[in-house]
């Protein structure tokens, strides 16, 4: 684990140590019930989170991630370094998003990013130590061509829009 996995766990965990200590601290009071227009604001920002998330799903999906980096003088190595460290910092960059949106929706772009992530790595393994980043781009691309079901960010896409729709 690197140290910037580190951070975002950590970070993680403190948002949500911090979100507990802030719900429970009223006791046993009761709670008052939310005006309607916090209510709005709150609904505002799920749906913020889940433009957000639609966002980073087209942006690592491996067709977008692929035609937005450039594979030119890499070697295959370097290149899935590059992809690689894109999803994670593009994932990293979002992981907030996940406290305002379904656990469902939040595993689908988790999922989304595991498996770009394996797809990359297995492709990049099995070709030769002397291969270009632009060996690898095509080899990754024919994988998907081959298996339509491995780029899941449609379904993730369709996923995200369906929880959007049932906030409106």
């Amino acid at each position: 684990m690197d140290s910037n996995t580190l951070i975002a766990i950590l970070g993680g965990a403190a948002v949500v140590g911090a979100l507990f200590y802030f719900m429970n601290r009223g006791g046993g009071k009761k709670q008052e019930p939310i005006p309607q227009q916090q209510n709005a604001g709150s609904q505002g920002m799920q749906l913020q989170a889940y433009e957000r998330l639609a966002l980073l799903v087209d942006r690592i999906s491996i067709p977008n991630l692929l035609s937005r980096v450039s594979s030119e003088g890499l070697t295959a190595r370097e290149m899935q370094f590059v992809l690689s460290r894109n999803i994670r910092d593009e994932f990293e960059y979002n992981i907030t998003q996940q406290i305002y949106v379904s656990a469902d929706a939040w595993n689908a772009v988790k999922n989304l990013k595991e498996k770009n992530l394996l797809i990359i790595n297995q492709v990049a393994a099995a070709l030769p130590v002397t291969a270009t980043g632009i060996e690898l781009s095509r080899a990754i691309l024919e994988t998907l061509l081959k298996d339509p079901k491995a780029d899941i960010s449609a379904l993730v896409s369709e996923a995200l829009s369906f929880e959007a729709k049932k906030l409106l």
